[in-house]
C-alpha cells in the first residue's frame, strides 16, 4: 500500500458501480485519481473526491514544490503569514486543537441535525428496545438468574442455570449493539466527511455512500476487538500456569497497558477504512502509521473525550433513573437497593427513555471526533488541508468561508 494513499470523498462514483478505467462514471470526474503534477484530474467541474500525496519537499527549498506551510520533514510548519486558513466547512482547512476537533463535531451534528438525529436516535430506540426484550426474557422473574437471587445456598445446577441466562442475555445484547454501532459510525463517519466540505447529506446518501463498507467495517471492528482483549488475556493467562499470584497481578497491568498501546495505534482505522476505502488490513496499516509518532497526543483526546462523554451520559441517566423509580412505584431508594429481576415495565421504559437520549446525544460526538482526529492527523502528516480546499473549491480564495 501507498504511504499517501487517497481518500475518496463520499459521493464520488466507487469501482463497485461501473467506473471505467480512466476513474470516471455517468460522466463525472474523480479528483481521487491523481494527475501528472500531483493533483486531481477532475476537471473544471464540482470536485467529487480527494487524494492527498505529501509534497516532495520542505517548503521553501530550492526547486521544491512542496506547499507554503507544509514541512517535507513530517510536520505542518503553519499558514504563511497573514493568511487565513479557509473554513467552507464545520473546521478551518488547517491542524486543529482539541477544542476545535470537539467544536467540530458538535457543529456537524448541529449543521446537519435531521440526517445525524435520524441516524442516533433511530438506532438507540432499536438498542434499547431490544435490550429492554431480552432483560425480561433472559433475567426476568422465571429465569434462573432469578431463582438465584435470594437464595444462600444455590445448587450447582441453579449456579449454571443462572450463569447460562446472563451469558445469553450479555452475548445476545452485546452483538446487536455491536451491530448498531458499526452501522451508526459508518453514517455518521460519511456525515462528518462531508460536513467538513460544507456539503449537506440525506440519510439516503450517507447510506449509499456506506452500505458498501458495513461488512468489512464490521470485520474490522471485531478485529480490533480481539486484538486488544488478546493483549489483555494471553499475559494472564501465561502468568497463571505458573501459579503465581504477584506474576498473574504484573501480568494483567502489563497485558493493560499493551491492550491500550494496541488500541490506541488502531482507533483511526474505521475512518480511514470508510473515506479510503481500503481493506482491513490497509485500515489497520494506515491508524498504525497516522498515529505513530502522535500516540499521547491522540491518547489523550481520545480520553478526554471519553470521559466527557461519561459525565454527559451520566447527568442524562441518572435523573432518568431516579423519575423512573417514583413514576413507577419503586422508589428512588429501592431501585438501587433492589434486583434487576424486580424492575417493573414502566421503570425499564422510563430509564429506558433517558439511555436512548444519552446515546443520542454522546454517539455523534464520539464518531465525529474520532473522524475529525483521523482528518487532523492526515492534514499535520501529508497536508490533506490543501486537496479538502481545493475539493471544496477555496484554494484560490484565501480565507474564504472563515
Amino acid at each position: 500500500m501507498s504511504d499517501s494513499p487517497g481518500w475518496t470523498s463520499p459521493g464520488s462514483p466507487r469501482p463497485e458501480d461501473g467506473a471505467g478505467p480512466d476513474g470516471t462514471a455517468d460522466g463525472r470526474p474523480r479528483l481521487d485519481k491523481p494527475g501528472p503534477s500531483g493533483g486531481s484530474s477532475g476537471g473544471t467541474g464540482q470536485p467529487q473526491g480527494w487524494q492527498a500525496a505529501p509534497p516532495p519537499g520542505p517548503a521553501g527549498a530550492p526547486g521544491s514544490s512542496g506547499p507554503s506551510g507544509w514541512s517535507g520533514g513530517g510536520g505542518w510548519s503553519g499558514p504563511p503569514a497573514g493568511s487565513i486558513a479557509p473554513r467552507p466547512g464545520v473546521i478551518p482547512l488547517r491542524p486543529l486543537g482539541v477544542g476545535e476537533i470537539l467544536d467540530g463535531a458538535v457543529s456537524t451534528a448541529r449543521a446537519h441535525w435531521r440526517t445525524v438525529l435520524s441516524i442516533t436516535l433511530g438506532i438507540a430506540i432499536l438498542v434499547e428496545l431490544f435490550s429492554i426484550l431480552a432483560m425480561r426474557t433472559w433475567l426476568g422473574d422465571s429465569s434462573g438468574f432469578a431463582a438465584l437471587e435470594n437464595n444462600p445456598q444455590p445448587t450447582e445446577s441453579e449456579v449454571r442455570d443462572a450463569m447460562g441466562d446472563l451469558f445469553g442475555f450479555s452475548s445476545v445484547v452485546g452483538i446487536f449493539t455491536l451491530l448498531a454501532t458499526v452501522l451508526a459510525t459508518a453514517l455518521l463517519t460519511i456525515v462528518v466527511a462531508r460536513a467538513v466540505l460544507g456539503r449537506s447529506v440525506t440519510l439516503g446518501e450517507a447510506w449509499q455512500d456506506a452500505r458498501h463498507r458495513l461488512l468489512r467495517l464490521l470485520g474490522l471492528v471485531l478485529l480490533v476487538v480481539l486484538i486488544t482483549v488478546g493483549a489483555l488475556v494471553v499475559p494472564m493467562l501465561l502468568a497463571a500456569t505458573t501459579g503465581s499470584l504477584a506474576l498473574t497481578v504484573l501480568a494483567f497491568f502489563g497485558g493493560l497497558v499493551l491492550a491500550v498501546w494496541l488500541g490506541v495505534r488502531l482507533s483511526l482505522a474505521t475512518p480511514a477504512l470508510m473515506l479510503e476505502r481500503e481493506g482491513i488490513r490497509d485500515a489497520m496499516r494506515r491508524s498504525w502509521k497516522l498515529v505513530g509518532g502522535s500516540w499521547w497526543r491522540v491518547f489523550g483526546i481520545q480520553l478526554l473525550v471519553a470521559v466527557l462523554l461519561l459525565v454527559v451520559a451520566g447527568v442524562i441517566e441518572f435523573p432518568a433513573s431516579i423519575i423512573a423509580g417514583l413514576v413507577s412505584g419503586e422508589g428512588a431508594g429501592n431501585v438501587f437497593d433492589g434486583s434487576v429481576t424486580e424492575l417493573s415495565w414502566t421503570y425499564l421504559a422510563v430509564s429506558g427513555i433517558g439511555s436512548v437520549l444519552a446515546s443520542t446525544v454522546t454517539l455523534p460526538i464520539s464518531a465525529g471526533t474520532t473522524a475529525l482526529l483521523y482528518i487532523d492527523q492526515r492534514i499535520r502528516r501529508e497536508a490533506l488541508d490543501l486537496e479538502l480546499a481545493r475539493a471544496a473549491g477555496v484554494d484560490d480564495e484565501p480565507g474564504a468561508g472563515s
